[in-house]
């Protein structure tokens, strides 16, 4: 064997054998360092509790007019009352911002047909059910489809009050001026963030008063943080009943009472043990 490819053949070896060398090292380290315990610790939980009072009253109102043929007709009249009624709402302090259309739908309406029912040979129309009888359909006879007759349109419009003093007096003058139906009627808070920020940094008071109490009783001390977890509990909208519509006239308008909604976070607070 020529000398070259001895001397190479050798330095693989050694390389090979280093290799494997620093392999086994690190495999050494790594399983030492997996079945180091770590530092003692001991976790605490805290929570904070705000009560908020709602600032925003939300609501939808709809307005749905029916029609023939003529849907440009039935389009017209459904946009004029939809309009009124927002002209009323920005002339009681809503502003634009706080009106949003939801929904437009143009559907039509089809006539019903009662297609008779065939015995045999004679052609003999049975209300449904009736008799308790099974008919059979002759088939030679077709029964003609459905026609429409007309078009209904319906819009569906999401509303913002700020003024929780006007809300009752806007739910009375929406379906006095043409909305069909009110509906969704709930109370929510604007700005959550200062409320929580405020439950938040009660919980945290506490849990950390908690830890330090602890650790006299317990003859140690708190080392440093080593995790943080926050849970959130945050009530759902209250929803109140709202009015039905129509063209319904009222006289005197609701009595709405926001209420009040509570606002809960719960931290937990993982330290080490010194």
């Amino acid at each position: 064997m020529d000398q070259s490819i001895r001397n190479y053949l050798g330095m693989s070896l050694i390389l090979l054998a280093v290799i494997g060398a620093f392999g086994i090292v690190y495999y050494t380290m790594s399983y030492a360092d997996s079945t180091t315990f770590s530092a003692p610790a001991f976790s605490v939980s805290g929570e904070g509790k705000v009560t908020a009072i709602p600032d925003v009253a939300q609501f939808s109102f709809s307005v749905t007019d029916e029609g023939g043929m003529d849907i440009g007709a039935v389009q017209t009249k459904n946009t004029e009352t939809t309009n009124k009624v927002i002209e009323f709402l920005k002339s009681n302090g809503v502003e634009s911002k706080d009106i949003k259309t939801v929904s437009y739908n143009v559907m039509p309406r089809y006539n019903s047909i009662s297609c008779p029912i065939y015995y045999m040979d004679s052609a003999i129309w049975i209300s449904e059910g009736a008799g308790g009888v099974t008919g059979v359909a002759r088939p030679d006879y077709i029964c003609p489809p459905s026609e429409i007759v007309g078009y209904t349109v319906e819009q569906t419009v999401e509303v913002k009050v700020r003024d929780l003093d006007k809300v009752g007096d806007i739910l009375s003058g929406v379906v006095e001026n043409g909305a069909n139906s009110t509906s969704q009627l709930y109370f929510t808070v604007d700005d959550r963030a200062q409320y929580e920020n405020e439950a938040r940094t009660m919980a945290m008071e506490q849990a950390r008063d908690k830890a330090k109490t602890i650790a006299k009783v317990g003859g140690f001390r708190v080392g440093k943080l080593l995790s943080v977890d926050e849970y959130f509990y945050g009530p759902g909208p209250y929803y109140a009943e709202a009015m039905g519509g129509g063209d319904v006239k009222t006289t005197d308008s609701p009595i709405i009472e926001p209420g009040s909604q509570e606002i809960t976070i719960t931290v937990n607070l993982r330290y080490e043990i010194k």
